[in-house]
């Protein structure tokens, strides 16, 4: 049996755990969204195809599904602000390594990148869980709006900063807010004391009763299949849009522009799906507004349709991605629980998420236009609501996991 302590900040504390928690979340996309503005720049400098670069983009996301059953066995061992800190270290390392004008360090440090990222991806689902029982719902609306806003930022001044200092430049500006996360973490872990852990919790150390859930599964699916579409849009949008007419620096701005749309989105509606039992209709209506937006892309041959499929993607998607992220707290009963179902369906999601940017780039390699590939989103858009109809369950993963084992002992 492993010993599982969760630490109790004092109330004085609380303040400042929001803004570590927003500061970590400020770092969870910019390393990945600042990359899809200058592709074009990435594939001149160095030589690279769209597969090479979809591979490129999808190695982070490679490294989610890798490390996060990872992660929640070893903040068991170090505690959730050591492991925070070591992730946030590992960031900055990629960055710098990243930022270096050879090919085989490009793909390295993304590696590193994907790696540190993956660490507050799992553990931030459960610190909320445990920090803020009964406020899941508003601080998961406030660290996605937080990581939507600087993925959004990255997007919008990555192209003006590369023509400044390089890409090198635009890839590595964001070890700056990375460290603002180390040292407010820091701070945590030289001030916890044996007073701090209050709660113990005993797990077996091989449970794998969250992988025979049918809702664990759905909610991981779901997860997967919302973040293929993000994933490979937020990859791939800058060169859709040039296809169609836009300029480089229109195309780089509309990526930005996407995820703009969805900043209210994303701090509204985890906090809107809470007050209801069952979020199905909710995700029925998002993934509605995601497939008029893809249509749109496909057919349109106005700068006006552009815009509003863009938009219509943007609200979309900035209110699928919290809603998987809220799940990972609704669809658990603990802290503990959390942590596990966020393993879990980081695993499995990112895995399928990582497909996304690479199936998009050959697709194009071979075709020569876009159109299969966004005929392949609208695919995975209809999946997407399929699958939401399991995970917008009023269910918990510990009542479905009772639930099968009652029926299966009445069989």
């Amino acid at each position: 049996m492993n010993e599982y302590k969760y630490g109790e900040f004092k109330k004085p504390h609380k303040i400042l755990l929001i803004t570590a928690v927003i500061l970590v979340a400020f770092n969870l996309r910019p390393a990945i969204t600042s990359v899809g503005p200058i592709i074009g720049l990435l594939r001149d400098s160095l030589g690279l195809t769209n597969m090479s670069i979809g591979i490129l983009t999808s190695l982070p996301l490679f490294a989610f599904a890798l490390m996060s059953p990872v992660v929640p066995a070893i903040s068991l061992r170090f505690t959730n602000e050591i492991t925070l800190v070591a992730g946030m270290c590992l960031l900055v390392i990629g960055l710098v390594i990243r930022s270096l004008p050879f090919t085989p360090l490009l793909f390295f440090g993304t590696i590193l990148i994907g790696v540190g990222i993956a660490v507050a991806n799992v553990l931030l689902p459960g610190i909320i869980k445990e920090r803020f029982p009964n406020r899941v719902p508003l601080m998961t609306s406030i660290y996605v709006t937080a990581m939507s806003l600087f993925a959004a930022l990255a997007s919008g001044v990555s192209l003006p900063i590369a023509s400044l200092f390089g890409w090198e430049g635009a890839l590595g500006i964001w070890i700056f807010p990375a460290f603002l996360a180390i040292g407010i973490w820091i701070y945590f872990v030289r001030n916890r004391t044996s007073a701090d852990d209050v709660r113990l919790v005993y797990v077996k150390a091989n449970d794998t009763r969250m992988w025979r859930s049918p809702l664990a599964w759905q909610v991981a699916i779901f997860f997967g299949l919302q973040a293929f579409s993000y994933n490979a849009l937020m990859t791939w949008l800058p060169e859709i849009l040039s296809e169609y007419g836009a300029s480089v620096e229109t195309a780089g701005w509309m990526l930005s522009f996407n995820q703009f749309v969805g900043l209210p989105i994303s701090l509204l509606l985890p906090i809107i799906a809470s007050k209801f039992k069952s979020q199905r209709v909710i995700i029925i209506i998002l993934c509605l507004l995601a497939f008029v937006g893809y249509v749109g892309l496909l057919i349109g041959d106005s700068h006006n349709l552009m815009v509003a499929s863009v938009a219509l993607l943007g609200a979309a998607y900035g209110g699928l991605f919290p809603l998987s992220l809220a799940f990972l707290g609704m669809r658990a009963r603990t802290a503990l629980e959390a942590g596990k179902l966020s393993g879990m369906a980081q695993a499995v999601g990112y895995l399928l998420a990582a497909i996304g940017p690479i199936l998009l780039g050959t697709l194009v390699d071979t075709t020569g236009t876009w159109t299969l590939s966004l005929y392949t989103l609208i695919i995975i858009t209809i999946l997407t609501a399929l699958v939401g109809m399991g995970a917008g369950r009023d269910l918990v993963v510990t009542e479905d996991i009772q639930k099968r084992h009652e029926d299966y002992e009445v069989r």
